[in-house]
């Protein structure tokens, strides 16, 4: 929905790399539309979809293997551009008839890159402070010439372009073979000290080539080489923007539905209340929105949801609350089992939401909060996995009468889906939310379920909350210029990070922007919660001997959440968050701090 025939686009086709939704990401935030699809799409199919450029992506075979993910010599004879990520660059090198070979040793991790800027890929990026940037000449590799691993002396590096354009950055490395020589045609023109084709390119028949990984925010001008493929060498024009989006949407909503009616399950997460919000706009009272509360949210979020979506509420919706909790609570009584409590909570919301269904009676619209990670997890778009059954994709619920499933938000990734809230005013507290499981706190409380537990474990969490939003507002306050809004209050890179003006009199640290433009300071969180464990200890409090509950407390930083770090939270801020929990939530006398990361350890607690 709201994606038309003509809408500019870019296909990424996915190799098996971890990395294919994030490559897609950021595509989109260049403001162009962006699809993937898997290494065995048909090419007729490729060629039909009028793509203004293609993107390969990485992944974890060797192309020069038999039965390796690979692609046809025709893709690179479409007449269109083509970027080649890590194995993408090393199977283009493979196909049109140049060498790839295992090296001598992995290149891992953040790695100092010397590119040629005179190349349209690294176009106004310059030179990083504490970087050599007094660039080495250069000698050798061009197309078909051999290079040797390790060698920094590459043949014809930048085949006749302005070596004095050369400057140093950092790039995210991950890979064991290297381009030992280029194809025919090809000229290297970025090289480290152990890889001596970082990146090469074709530019009369639009073909580039990146060893390094440009999509992750470890590689400092990744966004800045994005852009410039995408903007620049495929020429589109930007015209991917949510307020776009939502006109289109809403107006496409009210042609299907007509007259009709739509019913939607509101969990009170990011996407099914930017959903409510679309829907709402678009036919107003002809939704109806059900909101099963099952006392496993975060303190007040309840009321938070019917606030912003109930009869006191902007939105002219009917609006259902049903309070479920004392079921849920009796169900889950004395399970301790984690993947039994995640069953019995899904089937319990199944059974309340099937039940108020049956009391509004037949719809002809189910509306499904369904994004495009949902669509590529669920194999139906790209190659990476099939990570999961995803409720929302490939089934459709049999407890409720109705002719058709309308999901809006489906191209969408979650940063674009929180753009559209706030296009359509939905607040920030609910568009900007922490993401939680659909089985609420029932995973965040080790053991069984209780409601003085639940208690604990919402208390506590919203303390933590508090005190980090807190201390990043106060961040905001010393660090960036006083008397504009957050975005606009520091020069912002294309890596998505933020840095002093050029000449300010006093240094500003680094910081990051998030998906609604609002600039963070370098320690905040992807995702952060209070857990309650199932551990009691001995404690003093007063006079008093304790027995009382730990509170663990999670903070992560991540791309993509399938692998994570625990976030560097400073430590006073952590103090503060330990008095105040164990002084004011009754029941906990011990708080830890969970350093684990993804993997060996999941995000959630179970």
């Amino acid at each position: 929905m709201s994606v038309t025939k003509d809408q500019e686009k870019i296909i990424v086709i996915d190799f098996g790399g971890q990395y294919n939704q994030l490559v897609a990401r950021r595509v989109r935030e260049c403001n162009v539309y962006c699809e993937i699809y898997s290494y065995k799409t048909p090419l007729d199919q490729i060629r039909a979809m009028g793509a203004k450029g293609i993107i390969l992506t990485g992944g974890p075979n060797s192309c020069y293997e038999d039965g390796a993910p690979t692609a046809p010599r025709e893709l690179f004879e479409l007449g269109i551009p083509v970027l080649g990520l890590c194995y993408g660059a090393q199977l283009m090198q493979h196909v049109l008839g140049g060498r790839v070979e295992r090296a001598s040793a992995r290149e891992y991790g953040k790695t100092e890159v010397k590119v040629n800027t005179a190349s349209p890929l690294f176009a106004g990026i310059a030179s990083r402070g504490g970087l050599d940037s007094a660039m080495r000449t250069a000698a050798g590799a061009t197309g078909g010439a051999d290079v040797a691993a390790g060698s920094t002396d590459v043949a014809g590096a930048t085949g006749g372009t302005d070596v004095a354009a050369e400057v140093s950055t950092i790039c995210w490395m991950s890979h064991f073979d290297y381009i030992s020589k280029l194809a025919p045609g090809f000229e290297t023109v970025a090289y480290t000290d152990n890889c001596p084709v970082a990146a090469a390119q074709d530019r009369s028949r639009g073909l580039y080539a990146i060893q390094f990984h440009p999509e992750v925010l470890h590689t400092v001008d990744g966004k800045q080489m994005l852009y410039n493929f995408v903007r620049g060498v495929c020429g589109c024009a930007g015209t991917w923007r949510m307020d776009s989006f939502v006109e289109s949407s809403v107006k496409e909503i009210r042609e299907r539905v007509g007259d009709g009616k739509v019913l939607l399950a509101l969990s009170g997460g990011v996407d099914s209340s930017v959903l409510a919000a679309l829907l709402a706009r678009a036919i107003g009272p002809q939704l109806t929105c059900v909101f099963v509360d099952h006392g496993l949210m975060r303190k007040n979020e309840g009321d938070e949801v019917e606030a912003v979506f109930g009869k006191d509420g902007d939105f002219d919706i009917n609006f259902i609350r049903v309070n479920a909790a004392d079921r849920y609570y009796i169900k889950l009584a004395g399970v301790d089992e984690p993947e039994r409590k995640r069953k019995i909570i899904g089937e319990e919301f199944i059974r309340v939401f099937e039940e108020e269904a049956k009391k509004i009676g037949k719809v002809d619209f189910l509306a499904q909060g369904t994004i495009y990670p949902d669509v590529v997890e669920s194999g139906l778009g790209g190659e990476s996995t099939v990570i999961k059954s995803h409720h929302n994709v490939g089934g459709l619920p049999d407890y409720v009468d109705f002719k058709e499933i309308i999901e809006p938000l489906r191209d969408l990734f979650k940063d674009e889906v929180r753009k559209v809230g706030i296009q359509l005013g939905i607040p920030d507290y609910l568009v900007n939310r922490q993401p939680f499981p659909g089985p609420g706190l029932g995973i965040r409380i080790v053991g069984d379920v209780t409601a003085e537990k639940i208690r604990m474990v919402q208390d506590a969490d919203a303390i933590y909350r508090e005190e980090i939003a807190a201390a990043a507002e106060e961040w905001r306050a010393s660090n960036l210029p006083a008397g504009s809004d957050s975005a606009s209050r520091a020069s912002v890179t294309a890596a998505g990070h933020t840095e002093a003006a050029r000449g300010a009199a006093a240094p500003v640290e680094i910081g990051r922007m998030d998906a609604t433009g609002r600039i963070n300071p370098p320690w905040m969180p992807d995702q952060y919660f209070a857990a309650l464990t199932n551990m009691r200890s001995v404690g003093v409090m007063g006079d008093e001997r304790t027995y009382d509950y730990a509170i663990a407390l999670r903070a992560v930083k991540t791309i993509d959440f399938m692998t994570a770090e625990a976030a560097d939270i400073p430590w006073e801020i952590l103090q503060k968050v330990m008095s105040r929990i164990i002084n004011e939530v009754r029941g906990v006398n011990r708080v830890f701090y969970d350093l684990t990361s993804k993997p060996p350890g999941t995000i959630e607690m179970e």
